[in-house]
């Protein structure tokens, strides 16, 4: 894969990766360059057929995964419900090595129940999604990250509000994917100055958040941002990271204050068809980073 959009530990040396071209999720070892095994494909799982549903994010409590998708239009503007994905995998270990399995549904009602929360009214998500996500005020989710043990962090690349990145704690992430019905359940979103970039990573480590701050459209910088996890604290820019290297998904380097930094590097690489030999032999970048 080229478009290295999400990506999870799986123990100290596997983690998966997404990426947003394809519905398949691959494993791979550090310090080596091929994945293990052929992967988790999705498209039966989610239904979604040979659509990509440009999965963003993902978080593991336990040892369940979760894995969230942009929620955004694609480029014709019409909206997609394959795009609109929140998903379970469950960690499965044979002789040692991990893989992935789907894990009970799909939710793909998470767009709907934030639009109607009275708590995040003043992110004007019903607007936000009619826009196109590279648009000022459009929609576009890359960020999941672990909050107060069961639930989780949903982080918004856009829109900004007053220039700030919103967070929105999804309180019952367990109960979606039980395919009963149960309504979604979010607390008030937590805006996080980053210099006006929008969430493209964020990572529980240790007690700490760590942040990847990008754009919201093309061109701009991207900083690696420590957030304490109080919603009164500013995050703090720890790391101005290099042009060219678009990030990502963020992974902790076990025993160290390093991180691995996965960049999407499909803008510079020829399309490839899912599945196809081309689309074997493409590549993406790790960057691997000392944090202050």
């Amino acid at each position: 894969m080229a478009e290295a959009s999400a990506a999870v530990m799986l123990d100290e040396r596997h983690f998966a990766v997404a990426e947003d071209e394809c519905n398949t999720l691959l494993v791979y070892a550090r310090g080596q360059s091929q994945p293990i095994g052929s992967g988790l494909d999705l498209a039966e799982f989610l239904k979604t057929g040979d659509k990509a549903s440009d999965i963003e994010g993902g978080a593991i409590i336990g040892d369940i995964v979760y894995w969230i998708s942009s929620h955004s239009l694609p480029k014709s503007g019409k909206p997609r419900d394959w795009r609109k994905q929140f998903f379970a995998t469950r960690v499965a270990k044979v002789d040692g090595t991990p893989s992935l399995v789907a894990h009970l549904h799909p939710y793909t009602g998470l767009l709907d129940a934030m639009i109607r929360s009275p708590e995040l009214s003043e992110l004007q998500l019903a607007a936000a999604a009619k826009e196109l996500p590279e648009q000022p005020g459009g929609l576009n989710i890359e960020g999941l990250a672990t909050w107060k043990g069961d639930g989780l962090l949903i982080g918004f690349r856009n829109p900004l509000v007053k220039g700030k990145a919103p967070l929105v704690p999804l309180r019952n992430p367990a109960e979606l994917i039980k395919g009963e019905g149960i309504p979604a359940k979010f607390e008030r979103p937590i805006l996080v100055d980053l210099g006006g970039r929008g969430i493209r990573s964020i990572d529980k480590v240790g007690n700490t958040y760590l942040i990847v701050g990008g754009p919201v459209a093309d061109t701009g910088s991207f900083a690696l941002f420590r957030w304490s996890g109080d919603p009164g604290k500013r995050p703090e820019r720890v790391l101005k990271l290099p042009a060219g290297y678009f990030p990502e998904a963020l992974l902790p380097v076990p025993g160290s204050k390093q991180v691995d930094l996965l960049s999407d590097d499909g803008s510079k690489q020829p399309e490839a068809t899912c599945g196809s030999t081309d689309k074997a032999k493409q590549q993406f970048r790790t960057l691997r980073v000392a944090v202050p």
